[in-house]
Formats: structure tokens, C-alpha cells, sequence
């Protein structure tokens, strides 16, 4: 599924304007962005959190010219599910 199809799902459901809808859509993805950039988690009840993971300096290896690198510590966003969604996900999708 991608933003357009979802934005054409909520337009549907609820008989808004598709451009205003996609200006929500965008305007929430902008306000979670903007708050995991400042270091905020921002938690979605029944939903789940998007947070903020740390990743710790590591070595690694260029195959290309067989040498080692440092990797730096980083921060990366990340999202956890709730519950309620890992339950609804594990009980509706078949596994192949």
C-alpha cells in the first residue's frame, strides 16, 4: 500500500477532498519527522510508537579493498507496534 492508496482509502471512508486529505496525511508524517529529528518518541496509543533507536560504534569491513572501517554511534527511527496491532496482524494474516 502506498500514500496515495491510503489517501485515497481515507478520502473514501470519510468523503473528504483527496487533496485534503493528502495535505493531512503529509502534515502528520511532517509533525512524527519533525519530532523523532528533535529527539522526541512520539507514542500512538492502540497503534504503536515510533522511536528513536541507538546503535552503538562498530567495525566493519570494505570487501572491496579489504580493510576494516569504523562505524560510527548513530541514532535511527524506528517503529514498534502495540500489542493490540502485533495480535490483529498475527491473527489475520496466513502464513505462507
Amino acid at each position: 500500500m502506498t500514500k496515495a492508496d491510503i489517501v485515497t482509502s481515507i478520502s473514501e471512508n470519510l468523503g473528504m477532498d483527496k487533496t485534503d486529505v493528502q495535505n493531512i496525511v503529509e502534515s502528520f508524517m511532517g509533525e512524527v519527522k519533525e519530532a523523532l529529528e528533535e529527539g522526541e518518541n512520539v507514542y500512538l496509543r492502540g497503534f504503536g510508537s515510533f522511536i528513536i533507536k541507538k546503535r552503538a560504534e562498530k567495525t566493519g569491513r570494505n570487501i572491496s579493498k579489504n580493510t576494516t572501517i569504523k562505524i560510527p554511534a548513530h541514532n535511527i527511527p524506528a517503529f514498534k507496534p502495540s500489542k493490540v496491532f502485533v495480535e490483529g496482524v498475527k491473527s489475520k494474516v496466513k502464513v505462507d
